[in-house]
C-alpha cells in the first residue's frame, strides 16, 4: 500500500479515497495475505479512516503453549486531526495535558500511512490471553482462600494470636 498525499484526498471525490487490498503487512506473520477494504474520508479539520480487513495467523496458546490458528478480523474505524506540529524548540518544558489532547494528529500537508495504520489496528485486535480453542479449562473448584491459609509459613500463625483488639 502506498502512502496517500493528504491534500489529494481532499481533492478526491466526495473527499474519499476507498480501496481494496489482499496483501502482506510488514512486520505482521500472517498466514494468508491480509485482504479488506479501507477507506479515507477527508472531513476539513481531521481524516476518518475506517477498515474491514480479516487474515489467519498463528498463535501460541497461552495454557498449553501448542500452536493455533486463529482468524484475526478488524471493523474498525478512527479520527486523525490534522495539526501542524509544534517546532521541537518551541515545546514548553512543562505543559497540562488534556484528556481531549491525547489523540493521533497528521499534518495537514503530509501523507498518511495506511500500511501503518492497518497494521497498529490488527496488533490491537490480537487476543489477550491466547486461549486454544481445544484448552482445557481451568479448574476453579478450590477456593484461592483456602490454598493460601495452606501456604503461609507456619511461623507467622504466632503473629496472628498478637493482633490487637479494636
Amino acid at each position: 500500500m502506498e502512502k496517500l498525499y493528504i491534500p489529494q484526498i481532499a481533492r478526491a471525490v466526495e473527499a474519499t479515497e476507498s480501496f481494496e487490498f489482499k496483501e502482506f503487512i510488514e512486520g505482521l506473520e500472517t498466514l494468508t495475505p491480509v485482504q479488506g477494504i479501507i477507506s479515507i474520508r477527508h472531513v476539513g479539520s481531521f481524516i476518518e479512516v475506517s477498515a474491514k480487513a480479516s487474515t489467519i495467523m498463528t498463535l501460541t496458546c497461552d495454557r498449553t503453549l501448542v500452536q493455533f490458528n486463529y482468524r484475526l478480523a478488524i471493523n474498525t474505524s478512527e479520527m486523525i486531526w490534522l495539526a501542524e506540529p509544534l517546532p521541537e524548540g518551541e515545546y514548553p518544558k512543562e505543559r497540562e495535558v488534556e484528556t481531549g489532547d491525547l489523540v493521533e494528529s497528521l499534518s495537514p500537508n503530509g501523507y498518511f500511512d495506511p500500511a501503518a495504520w492497518l497494521y497498529e489496528q490488527l496488533v490491537l485486535a490480537i487476543p489477550y490471553p491466547k486461549i486454544a480453542p481445544d484448552a482445557p479449562a481451568l479448574d476453579l473448584s478450590e477456593s484461592p482462600q483456602t490454598n493460601l491459609e495452606t501456604s503461609v509459613d507456619k511461623r507467622w500463625a504466632v503473629l496472628s494470636s498478637l493482633q490487637l483488639s479494636e
